[in-house]
């Protein structure tokens, strides 16, 4: 039997001996790596943390003590502690368990996350409703140093600090987030120094002080700047300690005895702690510490060798990242932003190119996009280049610092629709809902990958001044050929008819396309004639077309890979009311529940977004329509 077969719940592991605990913790990187390189997932972030994980487990009694992960795609250590091995092969699978915490998972996840720097927040919540409640438990938020770069785990820290909440802070420096960390606190963070030695000054500082006659003010103020001095030459910690935070460390954050006697430690602290520990990404497996980006979030891979079983076909994401380098090459004054995701989104062509006018952010997406209203009011063209799901973010931001002040940026949408494995969080399924509501923003979707090479050139040689945004999803183009020459600019709110039909018009947005093509082939065999459209913009949408089919057809379905409240299908139906067109409408999309982990085609099987789903609701439609007539 194995050890992980015997660990049942953290409790299982208070006892283990050193030799145990080392076994143990290479039996869990075992596992992870066996998992990931089968199911894909996050592998780096969770090897790096496995002694971490033990240390904390061992520490503190979960689930009474709270432990609050950071993102939370370096929980898999953590979930095979707590109950969850004999599922974890179910790992980012339909019906398995997730790759993030989940409340609804399990009694030790008490915070659900997936996006950056929301914990120390969260458990500064924890710990407040602890004290209104006369409770007496640990919190404890586990945050990495790329979560670091994200304004709201400083406005934690801020609270934190004022509110003097018993709360400990675990910060995971691995000089990583998913790209390299960039920016001003990783190179603070890197001033690496022993609290051991930064302790003692402040200690013999303080007896000076102590000595000190009391009315000797020049002599003390002279000894303050002499701590805050010694502070600063020092410890690398005195920004937290500035923000009502003691600091501890760094300390070596695979040694796993000191990681036990230094939570111990500070156990019995009534005040805010942040301890700094210090990991390697990919620890105990050659290929991801030599490698941490690509082995941040991973696909199927061969465990032996590291090899990576990467799709033969283009991705959109490849397309942007072409598309991209050619706006520069073309455009001087295009510069592109992204917010730590250099390498997935496919800008790593255009930094090598135009390093002078690319810029990581870190993990700061309201940032990046006020950053651009910046960049616009100077009269560059910036490409603001962030995952739909990220870019709920900066919603505010969107509105207040860009479309009010007529600024134009291109939002350009990585992962827009369902994504698959990663779950609820992460679905970029909410966009056109919430872009469109914003006056004079464009919103577009291509149906492959020319049409992304279109619109993004469409969106750099727009002259209006509002945001433009095009939304793509993650998966493979439909034709890897994409046609020579450059691109052809589209005019902004106009559709495209692929097909012509009398009983009902299929009005589909982006990827929704070919499964409305197929849905076609289908009702036709079913006695059905039905024109389809590729709607190409969500916002505006395309009056005179859409508005000629509902009067000639009398039944319009709108399909899209977003939410039905709010989104393409609704522009639709505002439209039609606005022209006093009646007409029957139908609109398929994500339905208004959050659809979990899976395959992405699976799930949108699910929600009835594939050929056969698109086709028996409009099958359904019309027979009803068609009742209503006779």
């Amino acid at each position: 039997m194995s050890m992980l077969e015997k660990i049942h719940s953290p409790a299982d592991i208070k006892s283990l001996d050193r030799t145990q605990l080392a076994a143990l913790a290479a039996e869990m990187r075992h596992v992870i790596i066996q998992t990931v390189a089968r199911n894909a997932g996050h592998l780096a972030p969770n090897l790096g943390v496995v002694e971490l994980t033990l240390a904390l487990h061992r520490v503190f009694d979960s689930p009474t003590d709270k432990i609050i992960w950071d993102v939370g795609h370096q929980s898999y250590p953590h979930k095979l502690l707590t109950g969850r091995y004999e599922q974890f092969h179910t790992l980012r699978q339909g019906g398995g368990i997730a790759g993030y915490p989940r409340r609804v998972e399990s009694e030790h996840d008490p915070f659900g996350t997936s996006h950056g720097s929301t914990s120390i927040s969260a458990a500064l919540g924890f710990a407040a409703a602890r004290d209104l409640k006369g409770e007496s438990h640990h919190v404890v938020a586990v945050i990495g140093d790329g979560a670091l770069t994200g304004g709201m785990a400083f406005e934690g820290l801020n609270n934190a600090g004022e509110l003097k909440k018993r709360l400990i802070v675990v910060l995971n420096d691995n000089e990583m987030s998913i790209s390299p960390n960039i920016g001003a606190m990783s190179r603070y963070l890197t001033k690496l120094t022993t609290s051991r030695l930064y302790r003692a000054f402040e200690r013999d500082v303080w007896e000076l002080l102590g000595k000190l006659p009391r009315g000797g003010k020049r002599a003390q103020l002279a000894a303050h700047r002499l701590k805050e001095g010694l502070q600063n030459m020092v410890a690398p910690g005195v920004l937290f300690e500035e923000l009502g935070l003691k600091y501890f460390g760094p300390i070596d954050g695979h040694d796993l005895p000191v990681l036990e006697e230094t939570l111990s430690d500070l156990r019995r602290f009534e005040e805010p702690v942040l301890l700094h520990v210090v990991t390697r990404k990919g620890r105990g497996y050659g290929p991801a510490e030599g490698d941490a980006t690509t082995f941040h979030g991973v696909g199927v891979f061969d465990p032996d060798t590291g090899t990576a079983s990467k799709g033969s076909k283009k991705t959109y994401s490849h397309v942007f990242g072409e598309t991209a380098v050619l706006i520069g090459e073309r455009i001087p004054r295009a510069v592109a932003i992204t917010a730590a995701m250099t390498d997935n989104t496919g800008l790593n062509k255009f930094a090598k190119a135009f390093p002078e006018r690319f810029f990581d952010v870190g993990m700061a997406e309201e940032h990046a996009v006020t950053f651009s209203a910046g960049l616009a009011c100077e009269g560059l063209l910036p490409l603001t280049t962030i995952y739909s799901t990220f870019l709920q973010r900066a919603f505010d931001q969107i509105i207040h610092d860009v479309a009010v002040q007529d600024l134009k940026i291109v939002l350009c949408l990585d992962r827009a629709g369902i994504v698959g494995d990663d779950g609820a969080p992460q679905h970029g399924v909410f966009d056109v809902g919430y872009l469109r509501m914003i006056p004079g923003t464009v919103v577009m979707q291509p149906m492959n990958g020319a049409e992304l090479r279109d619109m993004l050139w469409t969106a750099a040689h727009w002259n209006g001044k509002r945001p433009i945004a095009v939304r793509y999803p993650r998966s493979p183009i439909p034709d890897d050929s994409l046609p020579e020459g450059d691109p052809q600019i589209l005019e902004i709110g106009k559709a495209e008819q692929l097909r012509a039909g009398g009983d009902v018009a299929l009005v589909a947005l982006g990827t929704m396309v070919a499964p409305s093509l197929a849905a076609a082939e289908l009702l036709a065999a079913q006695g059905v004639s039905a024109t389809v459209v590729n709607a190409r913009f969500a916002s505006p949408v395309d009056a005179m077309m859409l508005g000629g089919l509902a009067r000639s057809t009398g039944r319009i379905v709108t399909v899209e890979e977003n939410v039905i409240a709010g989104g393409f299908g609704s522009a639709v139906s505002e439209m039609l009311d606005a022209q006093g067109i009646s007409a029957s409408l139908l609109r398929l999309g994500v339905p208004n529940e959050f659809v979990l982990h899976g395959k992405r085609d699976a799930l949108l099987k699910q929600v009835g977004l594939d050929a056969e789903g698109i086709a028996a609701r409009t099958l359904e439609f019309v027979r009803q329509a068609r009742h209503q007539y006779t």
